[in-house]
């Protein structure tokens, strides 16, 4: 009996210093990079942050928002958006069959600098959305998932990212536009 304990202790001592010791921990994002075919323009992550908490852009991502025509406060709203998501319904989802399909498209948006690899940016998209829901109970918000993205660096496919805006704004007008009931309206004679 005590034999076992022994082994147990050694076992776990073990794993304490493969955890803690050994292997290093997972750095978060601390810039983000937007690439445009050949063309990238990295910020920081501190500079996001300053936007999401003063309203206000500094250095080159003050310059970003200008060429992109944007509104920095209305940034900063998206910066801060907060949904709610259940960690282990999210959890669940994620590693559903349409899981799998909405995390591979974001995949082709969002992954580390350099490695645009769906082997790699699947697990640290999964990662940061888990580590972001448990580190702020069950919140997630922009920020939030950029610091606990997995990587020093993460890419943001502008291309991709604008195909997918397109599609959503075009299936948001679809769904407006059904969800408005216009046979109804041009039966009655209304315009």
């Amino acid at each position: 009996m005590n034999h076992i304990n022994l082994n147990k202790r050694a076992l776990l001592i073990t794993i304490f210093i493969q955890v803690f010791l050994i292997i290093p921990p997972i750095k978060a994002a601390e810039k983000i990079t937007f690439v445009n075919g050949i063309f990238n323009r990295t910020i920081s992550l501190s500079l996001l942050e300053q936007l999401a908490e003063t309203g206000k852009a500094e250095g080159s991502l003050k310059n970003l928002i200008r060429l992109s025509n944007q509104s920095p406060e209305k940034i900063s709203i998206l910066l801060n958006q907060e949904i709610e998501l259940p960690l282990v319904v999210t959890s669940k989802l994620m590693n559903s069959t349409i899981g799998e399909v909405i995390i591979l498209r974001i995949a082709k948006i969002i992954y580390p600098f350099k490695r645009n690899d769906k082997s790699i940016s699947v697990p640290a998209i999964r990662s940061a959305v888990i580590d972001g829901i448990y580190k702020n109970d069950g919140k997630l918000n922009m920020i939030r998932f950029l610091k606990s993205y997995p990587n020093k660096i993460m890419a943001i496919n502008i291309p991709a990212l604008l195909k997918v805006i397109n599609k959503a704004e075009t299936m948001s007008e679809l769904i407006e536009f059904f969800s408005s009931s216009p046979l109804d309206k041009i039966k009655e004679g209304q315009n």
